[in-house]
């Protein structure tokens, strides 16, 4: 079954590194045109640049999913540039690891500031341009932590459980206009920020697989993969759907 997204303009936050970089290289390979949003302008380009230089087309932005005249001024480049943006895939996410007691209320309001607000502004940012075309799709990707929890990640497990509500409530509210939302709880995929993660020893690398039925960590393109074909025009009949990708974890 063929994923292609020849020339839709997609795009992808967070796309600078992991997850949401190995979407980016998905998505592009497939035809779309892709614009990366990532807080770290320089690495943005960079990603956007080597995805062109394997013949496919990109472009980067330094666009913080925390700040909404950013997200605003990012969609309105995209537009002149690549076209109307018809996909998004928001990837951008920060995981901070603590125990609840000592969680600040900075802490707190940073990590949903990035994972659940920045998801919804985007989403509201695009929105209307796919209403006016009658086409769009929206893919968030949320965290496997939300089924059961993880010791240590008040912030982070909330905000993701938030992501998957507000993709719920948007496939409703969207879904006769041609508008697909889905979310995507990745399981222990190797990323720098699970890596980070499990420097503090939030997590044991060797038990986590242990407990993985497939017997190894997943990697970025596993998730690419899943979002490359909800992206399509194949997946029309998909939304508000919670698409595990975690080796037969959390089912």
């Amino acid at each position: 079954m063929s994923t292609e997204t020849t020339q839709r303009t997609a795009i992808v936050t967070g796309g600078a590194s992991g997850i949401g970089g190995a979407i980016a290289k998905q998505l592009a390979a497939d035809g779309a045109l892709v614009a990366i949003f990532d807080r770290d302008g320089e690495a943005a380009q960079a990603a956007a640049k080597s995805i062109v230089a394997n013949g496919d087309r990109a472009l980067g932005f330094e666009v913080d999913v925390t700040d909404r005249a950013a997200i605003d001024a990012g969609v309105a480049e995209v537009r002149e540039q690549l076209g109307t943006p018809a996909i998004l895939v928001n990837s951008a996410g920060v995981t901070v690891a603590g125990p609840s007691l000592e969680v600040t209320a900075e802490t707190w309001n940073r990590v949903l500031a990035v994972n659940l607000t920045g998801t919804f502004d985007c989403c509201q940012a695009v929105l209307p341009d796919m209403v006016a075309a009658g086409w769009g799709r929206i893919v968030n990707i949320s965290s496997s932590s939300m089924h059961s929890g993880v010791p240590g990640m008040a912030a982070y497990v909330s905000s993701k459980a938030g992501v998957v509500g507000l993709t719920k409530v948007l496939a409703l509210e969207f879904g006769r206009k041609g508008i697909t939302v889905n979310t995507i709880p990745p399981g222990f995929i190797e990323t720098p920020m699970m890596r980070d993660t499990l420097s503090k020893g939030v997590f044991d690398m060797d038990l986590q697989v242990s407990r993985t039925p497939v017997g190894r960590i997943g990697q970025p393109e596993d998730i690419a993969a899943t979002c490359a074909f909800l992206v399509s025009e194949q997946a029309g009949y998909i939304t508000g759907q919670v698409i595990g990708v975690n080796g037969g974890r959390n089912t």
